[in-house]
């Protein structure tokens, strides 16, 4: 498991929670709180972005619930924030978590606004990243997301991270069955499919964790095989 790193130390990979759904914004499943604390220092300082909910107060309020027990301090990235704003509000951070909602519109704001490279400069000097749905599929090349007319469609994430991802595979089976035809046909590159509950550990270009130990829930790796076929596998930890 990677050990918690401050920026300023020796260059490493970025560090990753990739979280299918639940943990504190959904109120649900704590125990993905708690693997996310085992990756951070004792009492760590925590970063909240809730942009692909449109800044969803119930979400913050959860968040900060399920959090502020372990934390030493929280603090918000406003949707109203600049480029200037989240460089002063990343300094000091031990974990970016971003929250849940419309991937499209968190990549589009962040790029808009320079956040995308602020948030990836602090992941590459030692912040761990946490992100839950839409929090976890914006930092990949591709994702395959429902759209809101229930539509599965792949949408292009920011590639601090190889290949492509898709969360909620338990509760949405065919999620799993879209993506893999999806990667037998070379329309996504190889994938991660990740179930409510469980968590994939992302450090530089491999994995290098999964929650629970032993599922269900699960995550799944989907890799293409010549000749235009995809094969499934369940990682374990």
């Amino acid at each position: 498991m990677p050990a918690a790193r401050s920026p300023g130390t020796n260059p490493a990979p970025p560090v990753l929670i990739a979280i299918g759904g639940g943990g504190a914004t959904h109120g649900t499943h704590p125990g993905l709180d708690r693997f996310c604390l085992r990756h951070l220092p004792p009492a760590p300082a925590l970063g909240y972005v809730g942009t692909a909910s449109g800044d969803d107060p119930g979400k913050l309020a959860r968040f900060r619930a399920g959090f502020a027990p372990h934390a030493r301090s929280i603090a918000v990235l406003p949707l109203s924030a600049d480029a200037d704003a989240a460089r002063a509000w990343v300094d000091g951070l031990d974990m970016i978590y971003v929250g849940g909602g419309d991937p499209d519109r968190l990549v589009a704001h962040w790029r808009d606004r320079g956040i995308d490279r602020v948030l990836m400069a602090a992941a590459r000097a030692g912040v761990v990243l946490a992100g839950v749905s839409a929090g976890a599929m914006c930092w990949f090349e591709r994702y395959l997301r429902r759209d809101a007319a229930g539509r599965l469609v792949t949408g292009a994430g920011l590639g601090l991270f190889p290949g492509a991802v898709t969360p909620h595979s338990l509760d949405e089976p065919d999620r799993r069955a879209s993506l893999a035809g999806h990667v037998a046909d070379g329309r996504l590159p190889d994938a991660w499919a990740i179930d409510d509950g469980a968590a994939l550990v992302i450090a530089g270009d491999g994995p290098a964790g999964v929650f629970p130990a032993e599922g269900p829930p699960h995550v799944y790796r989907i890799a293409r095989r010549t000749g235009g076929t995809a094969a499934e596998t369940v990682l374990s930890a």
